[in-house]
Parts: structure tokens; C-alpha cells; sequence
């Protein structure tokens, strides 16, 4: 691999009456520094650094608990004009360890906002960095894929750039990464619709957001949402008409534990849903392996389409692994000894022919790479959810629970 050159932005001077603009320094480990302000808090952080495509939906972004472990670098050039409000969190707090942006907003002009981003960076304690080019550094990461890297500020700078990488490149690859114990929730939770509910969901928690169960509530649905530890015997008590697996960080060759309960709950015949990180335990589950994408799949306008169908949806993602399934044709599940039936490829990416969806012929089961929940991103997706509650209505119809299911099974 090639090391470009390092490269330093330009640092304006300070207008009057405003405090003197500290450094901050961005290092990958091809060697690749760039220099800029420091912006949020101040520190040292490391992780995998990613690209996000989205203009809008920053704060979403930021409080993903799909971005657990990453630097995320927004190519949009003007982040954190609409400032930051409780609102819009996706979950209870801020995931990514570090952000890289190119002109940070110096005001918050909404009247949504509650707070600066800036400030909501450092109440998180999230080491950020502005005043780069993150034109060039996307470009980068374009080429030779995702890098570790990292976002140092303060007296973390002393240290030194050598020093700075040698932390850089000790630091583990985000293959073979677990994050599940770190972004589930610790004890179960029931929610409730608003009016009477037409069946209930046991959503597995690998790392959801707040907009995915409010889907679900919006459509009648009784979730219990559930730690990732759940046992088969724990998420058969709560009687569900449907699974849901959620989206969530790391590798998903970790998840061993997790998708041997998905295992369960295909035998006992439970429908089953899955997005991003449940979409590949899906795969795994039915046989198929995963592997890491050379750069990922991060933004609110990445083009999908639905073969069934033959629309276009254009989708939010947030995913670096995907599933290794051939795009054409129907191929039987390769664990399970047949009992999983036979599998299609149901969505797949236009930008680089990336499996986007499974969907089971034989056992009903079915899911997607990305995030149909749209926080933040479009709405085109959101009928998987209706897909979902018909499921449960057609399960119920036949007058069959989840317990019975597995007591026969």
C-alpha cells in the first residue's frame, strides 16, 4: 500500500472575541496525518475509520450504536448547523468514537435544537476533529478501503506523530470485533402500542435504534425487546408471533451465540425478520458465510433494488460485512440438512451487486442489509414492516403460538 502525503489544512485566524482554534491531528495507518481543530472534546480516540454519504441525519448518525468502535468521517462539508436535541437520539447515547468533518457550524439555527453539536461531542466525551479534507481522506479510504486510525487533541498530541501511529496500528482490526455485549440492553423490556395490539414481536437487541420498535408500535405491534444473550427458552416465554433480529457493530462471524438461537427459532417454525447485522445471522444461520467490504456501505442514498419487484429503493445503510450468497437463482440452505428449504437473493445493492436481502421459499423467514427504520434517510423501505405484520396476522390466523411450536419441535 501506497502512503500518500501528509497533509495539513489551513487554520483561519481567530475572529475577535473568539478563543484561539486548538489542533487536533487525524492519523491512519498507512501513515497518512491531517491536521486540523480540534472540535467536541479532547483526548485520544481509536477505532476503524468510515465514511458516511449522508447530508443530512448527523445526529442519527452519531448516536447508531452500529457505529460502536468507528471514527466516522462525514463527507458532507458543513456538519452541525441544525445543532443536537433529545429528539433525535436513536438511542441513549452518542456510539462513535471519533468524528472527522470539513467546516464544523459555529452556531446551531433551529428551533428544534437544544444544544450546539459541539456540545453535545463533549458532553459525550467523543473526540472530534475539523478543518480537514475530507474530500481527500474519502478518497483514501475509497481506495484502499476502511483504515484504523485515529483522532488525538489536547495534551494527547504531546506524545508525538510516531508515537500516534505506532497506537494507530496496535490497536485490533475490526474483523473478528465483538461489540454485542457492549450495545445491548441489559434486561428485557416490554412496550406496548398505543391501541390493542394484533400480535407480538421478540426483538433480539444487537445494537436496534429507537426508530425500529416505533415502527413496529405504529403498527400494532407489542414488542418485547430482548438482550442479546436471550435464550431460546427466555424469548419462547414471551409467546411471539415473530422474531426480529436487529442491526448492530462488528463482525458477525463473532456471533456464534446469537445465531445458533436464530437457529431455534427457525426450527420451532416462528416468522422471522432481520435488518443489517440480523440479515447476515440470517445468512449464517441458514449456511452461508460473511466477509468484510472493502470500504462499507454508510449513507441515506444508497440505491437497492427489489427483485420481486423490479423498483429501485434508494436506502439508508450502515453496514462493512456483508453476505456470501450467489445473486442468481435458488439455492437450498446449506445447513439444516434441508429443513431450511431453499433461498433467494431478494435485494441487491446497484452500486456494487452487495446482497442486500434474503428471503426463505420454504420457511417464513426474510430480511435486509439495511435500515427500513429511515433514521435518518428515506421512507422507501418502510413496507417491510407491513410485511412483517402480515406475517403475524397469517400466523394468528392459523391459530398456532410460538409456545406450541416448540414444545413440538
Amino acid at each position: 500500500m501506497s502512503t500518500p502525503p501528509q497533509t495539513s489544512a489551513p487554520t483561519a485566524a481567530p475572529r475577535p472575541g473568539r478563543a484561539r482554534p486548538e489542533p487536533a491531528l487525524l492519523v491512519l495507518e498507512d501513515g497518512t496525518a491531517l491536521r486540523g481543530t480540534a472540535y467536541g472534546a479532547r483526548g485520544a480516540r481509536l477505532g476503524e475509520v468510515v465514511f458516511s454519504t449522508g447530508m443530512t441525519g448527523y445526529q442519527e448518525t452519531l448516536t447508531d450504536p452500529s457505529y460502536a468502535g468507528q471514527i466516522v468521517v462525514q463527507t458532507a462539508p458543513h456538519i452541525g448547523n441544525t445543532g443536537a436535541n433529545a429528539e433525535d437520539m436513536e438511542s441513549a447515547r452518542v456510539w462513535v468514537r471519533g468524528y472527522a468533518v470539513r467546516e464544523a457550524s459555529r452556531t446551531a439555527s433551529n428551533w428544534r435544537a437544544e444544544q450546539t453539536l459541539d456540545e453535545l461531542l463533549v458532553a459525550e466525551d467523543v473526540v472530534g476533529i475539523s478543518g480537514i479534507d475530507t474530500r481527500m481522506l474519502t478518497r483514501i479510504l475509497r481506495e484502499h478501503g476502511s483504515l484504523r486510525g485515529g483522532v488525538f487533541s489536547g495534551d494527547a498530541l504531546a506524545a508525538g506523530q510516531d508515537a500516534l501511529l505506532e497506537q494507530v496500528r496496535a490497536q485490533p482490526e475490526m474483523a473478528g470485533a465483538s461489540f454485542v455485549d457492549e450495545v445491548t440492553l441489559a434486561q428485557p423490556v416490554l412496550l406496548e402500542p398505543e391501541g390493542e395490539a394484533i400480535g407480538t414481536v421478540a426483538a433480539v437487541d444487537l445494537g436496534i435504534k429507537g426508530a425500529t420498535p416505533r415502527a413496529m408500535l405504529a403498527r400494532g405491534l407489542r414488542v418485547h425487546l430482548l438482550p442479546a444473550t436471550t435464550t431460546l427458552e427466555e424469548l419462547r416465554a414471551t409467546e411471539p408471533d415473530a422474531v426480529f433480529f436487529s442491526n448492530g457493530p462488528g463482525d458477525p462471524a463473532t456471533a456464534d451465540e446469537q445465531v445458533e438461537l436464530l437457529r431455534g427459532v427457525l426450527d420451532a417454525g416462528i416468522p422471522f425478520f432481520g435488518i443489517c447485522f440480523g440479515n447476515q445471522l440470517l445468512g449464517r444461520a441458514l449456511g452461508f458465510g460473511t466477509y468484510k467490504l472493502k470500504y462499507g456501505h454508510r449513507g441515506i442514498n444508497q440505491p437497492v433494488l427489489d427483485r420481486a419487484t423490479g423498483t429501485v429503493e434508494i436506502t439508508a445503510h450502515n453496514h462493512g460485512f456483508a453476505v456470501d450468497v450467489p445473486l442468481e437463482g435458488e439455492h437450498p440452505a446449506p445447513h439444516g440438512d434441508g429443513r431450511y428449504g431453499r433461498v433467494v437473493v431478494s435485494h441487491v445493492g446497484l452500486n456494487d451487486d452487495v446482497v442486500e436481502g434474503l428471503r426463505c421459499l420454504d420457511i417464513p423467514a426474510y430480511s435486509v442489509q439495511y435500515h427500513p427504520e429511515a433514521a435518518a434517510g428515506p421512507h422507501d423501505a418502510a413496507p417491510l414492516f407491513d410485511r412483517l405484520v402480515d406475517m403475524v396476522r397469517e400466523r394468528r390466523a392459523t391459530g398456532s403460538t410460538a409456545s406450541d411450536l416448540s414444545q413440538e419441535s
